[in-house]
């Protein structure tokens, strides 16, 4: 841990020990994030990993050993038994998790589905940039009932602003020929597609290119950016909101379409927490967080977009090797993640959108010297959106009720 980050909040001004006092207990892990490559085929020049503050990638293996995958699964076993887990996901990630090649990516997914026990069950998927997504990976992924969700900035033009390869080559064409052959025979494993926003491409022509897969859910995911290094275009004074006017442009295309055409998890997470439901996502709500990732090197840590806001910022100082999942349930910003409303900062207390917005994403939150304990930087814009969605549904419940019901 670096000096200065210390002593900012959570790790410090958080007290757990209080939160202990009055009843309060962690939600146990359902989600493990498992770097199984931690080097990349793209040199996308937004990547949080590569291009963000934390450079400890550099200092870590390229892939993840088998001691590190055994130890993992031992330990996913241990938990799922320790809190009778019904439920467990294994999401395979990276840098890019399809250079671990197919061996080692069946061994690491067989070694899982043999150690967590018969009560749990286990769902795999991965995330990847779909460039090596050829005919025989897919076979190994569908062999194996390995989940595929791909990232796709949209059109030709929008995704190679972004998404190159390291000679300045765009992947657009080598992603979109690996996510037909996901589209079409291994179509089961479809999961989605996480797209970037950004503000440089039309909202509509992005938002139907990536409809031409007919993809299962679309997940819109704003730029990652803090309030000391802000996101492109992002006014830290408060002022404007292009991304909220972005979104509601695919909102309101997305919503008024004569039949459904995909989801869209930004959207859905919204209005079923507008409606009273309980987020499934990280970014809205105050559901809490239990997800945890697994380095190369077998380091455990928080959410990896933290790496966003300082270097090491999500190490918890664990290894898979030397402690239980357990004790990193007790980390300050596993904590953090967990406990709702109260890790927003004041300002937020009289916010209308408050529950709904929960904060937003918790790495967009970060300011040094103040660490976690702020408003999103994208606090305007999601004002914004989620008014725009509240009234929209509001408005059509009202006119689906009876008219004496009203």
């Amino acid at each position: 841990m670096h000096g200065a980050e210390s002593a900012e909040w959570p790790l410090n001004g958080l007290d757990i020990p209080a939160l202990q006092a009055g009843g309060w207990r962690p939600v146990p892990f359902s989600e493990f994030v498992l770097k199984i490559h931690g080097r990349c085929n793209l040199a996308c020049d937004y990547c949080y990993v590569y291009e963000g503050a934390d450079q400890t990638w550099r200092a870590r293996p390229s892939a993840m050993l088998p001691e590190v995958l055994d130890a993992t699964a031992a330990r996913v076993a241990e938990h799922a038994r320790d809190h009778a887990l019904a439920n467990v996901t294994i999401v395979l990630h990276g840098g890019e998790p399809l250079l671990a090649g197919k061996g080692a990516i069946a061994a690491a997914v067989a070694r899982f589905r043999a150690a967590v026990p018969p009560s749990c069950d286990l769902e795999v998927s991965t995330q990847t940039n779909g460039v090596l997504l050829t005919d025989a990976m897919l076979a190994m992924l569908d062999e194996h009932d390995v989940g595929v969700s791909v990232s796709l900035d949209g059109d030709r033009a929008g995704h190679d602003r972004h998404r190159l390869r390291a000679n300045g080559r765009g992947s657009h064409a080598d992603a979109m020929r690996g996510l037909n052959r996901l589209a079409g025979s291994h179509r089961r494993l479809y999961r989605g597609l996480l797209c970037t926003v950004d503000l440089d491409n039309d909202p509509i022509r992005t938002y139907e290119a990536l409809l031409e897969t007919r993809p299962p859910r679309v997940d819109f995911l704003l730029p990652h950016g803090t309030w000391t290094a802000p996101p492109p275009r992002r006014p830290v004074d408060g002022g404007g909101t292009p991304y909220a006017e972005w979104l509601i442009a695919v909102f309101d295309r997305w919503y008024r379409a004569p039949r459904k055409e995909t989801g869209v998890r930004l959207f859905e997470e919204i209005i079923n927490v507008l409606l009273g439901g309980q987020s499934r996502s990280e970014n809205v709500g105050l559901s809490p967080v239990a997800m945890l990732v697994v380095d190369t090197d077998g380091t455990l840590q928080q959410v990896d977009s933290l790496k966003t806001s300082y270097s090491g910022a999500p190490e918890t100082g664990l290894t898979v090797f030397d402690h239980r999942f357990e004790d990193a349930l007790w980390h300050p910003g596993v904590v953090a993640r967990q406990i709702g409303r109260a890790a927003l900062p004041a300002t937020c207390g009289t916010c209308a959108v408050r529950d709904v917005c929960g904060g937003g994403a918790y790495a967009h939150r970060y300011r040094e010297g103040r660490g976690y304990l702020n408003p999103s930087v994208y606090c305007p814009d999601l004002i914004k959106l989620i008014g725009h969605i509240g009234r929209t549904v509001r408005h059509d419940l009202a006119l689906a009720q009876p008219a004496g019901s009203r």
